[in-house]
């Protein structure tokens, strides 16, 4: 783990239970980073069509390698990411998803981790809370249901995703506007989150990409304490996530390691 604002940094631990909120990304972030992604599980079920999962795949190795190029020009990057989503949504129509295999992806594969010590944290947000909002490119609806299994799907949680919709079991299409990886600046907050965040002026942001500091507000992006795991390209990447994040987490930083170095992530309920 590499601390590059200890100064700034070293202010959260003044902070108090009722003057912040978490926003995080889920993929790679509440997750570990060999975890399939939300939506890689999707189109790895046995039950999907193989000609789904090989145009799926094909995509993703396309794409990906664009997503994590940290040198690529925002605005390319972003239509090629509007793009990326847009197909797999195309095909997720022609192939037929259904929701029963949604439910089925979580119950029956275990390709999904928590990062360690993240269920540790979102308990102890949970009983303090502690507002924390999820803004995922993934597909909401596995996220939803991961929580669920894994016994955290908490009142004080909120998801902003992707969520497919559904027509006699069938997808449709998603609901509202696409959120990929290039475009959560332009994610709203609903007014029942926004009246859950009254008066907490601070916040913590965890995220994988340098594009998810776009989660944060204008007004919150100097006073925020930005967390970021970087995992893959490091020794490229390192000097662009240095330049944004005031902590860069590397050598897969587990989220016990946070909490040992910053006691405002977890304090005993009694």
């Amino acid at each position: 783990m590499i601390i590059y604002n200890k100064e700034k940094v070293n202010k959260i631990n003044e902070w108090t239970d009722d003057s912040f909120y978490i926003i995080a990304d889920f993929d790679r972030t509440l997750t570990t980073h060999d975890s399939k992604t939300s939506w890689s599980v999707l189109y790895n079920h046995d039950k999907v069509d193989r000609s789904f999962k090989d145009t799926a795949n094909k995509l993703f190795e396309y794409y990906r390698p664009i997503e994590i190029d940290e040198n690529i020009d925002k605005k390319l990057k972003n239509n090629y990411m509007q793009e990326w989503w847009l197909k797999i949504i195309d095909l997720s129509i022609k192939y037929e998803v259904t929701n029963s295999i949604i439910k089925e992806l979580i119950n029956n594969q275990n390709i999904i981790k928590f990062r360690p010590g993240a269920k540790k944290l979102l308990k102890n947000m949970h009983q303090r809370n502690i507002p924390i909002i999820i803004i995922s490119a993934g597909l909401g609806n596995l996220i939803e249901e991961f929580l669920k299994v894994n016994n955290c799907y908490y009142d004080n949680i909120y998801i902003i995703s992707n969520f497919l919709e559904f027509n006699n079991n069938l997808v449709t299409g998603i609901k509202g506007k696409i959120i990929h990886s290039l475009n959560k600046n332009e994610t709203s907050l609903s007014s029942t989150i926004k009246t859950k965040l009254n008066n907490r002026h601070n916040t913590i942001l965890f995220g994988d990409q340098i594009a998810d500091i776009g989660m944060l507000s204008p007004t919150n992006q100097n006073t925020a304490i930005k967390i970021g795991f970087l995992e893959e390209k490091v020794k490229e990447n390192k000097k662009h996530y240095l330049n944004n994040f005031d902590i860069v987490c590397t050598n897969k930083t587990s989220y016990n390691n946070l909490i040992k170095e910053f006691p405002i992530l977890y304090k005993d309920i009694k």
